[in-house]
């Protein structure tokens, strides 16, 4: 899933506000409802969107091997790969309520491999869709020492 944006706010800026990244948000959700999740039940959606302007969905995929479940942050890094990009600039984290999740530690090392210090917008919602809780991050705030593989460390 894939939509253009012009409306993303500077990559200084945290969004003030849901409608400064709506169409992030929209594809958040709507890939939120396409999640797989028949163990847990828990859906998530996310969207990144990058320095572009291109927004990339990814929803959480479980397995009855628990450990090759992909998270839905992955899942959105994996298409904006495949297509080509390699700069998020935020990323917007859709789950059921009452309170908004933050991404787990492999996430945050994951959006550290292409961003030092991308924008998170996360959103709880209820079961009618209404939003009941929010909070936003920079990556640099909730992975201060991720772990980064120079070039002269691969020898």
């Amino acid at each position: 899933m894939k939509a253009r944006t012009s409306r993303i706010p500077p990559p200084g800026d945290l969004p003030k506000s849901l409608a400064d990244l709506a169409p992030a948000l929209a594809a958040a959700r709507t890939a939120r409802a396409r999640a797989y999740a028949p163990y847990s039940h828990y859906r998530v959606g996310a969207a990144l969107v990058t320095a572009k302007g291109t927004v990339f969905a990814g929803c959480n995929v479980e397995n009855a091997s628990f450990g090759a479940t992909l998270c839905a942050e992955r899942s959105a890094v994996a298409a904006m790969i495949a297509a080509g990009e390699r700069e998020p600039v935020s990323c917007v984290v859709v789950t059921g309520g009452p309170r908004p999740a933050f991404p787990c530690g492999i996430c945050r090392q994951v959006f550290a491999e292409f961003s030092r210090d991308i924008r998170l917008l996360l959103v709880a919602e209820d079961k009618a869709g209404r939003i009941v809780g929010r909070a936003s991050a920079r990556l640099s705030a909730l992975l201060p020492h991720s772990f980064r593989l120079k070039a002269a460390d691969r020898a």
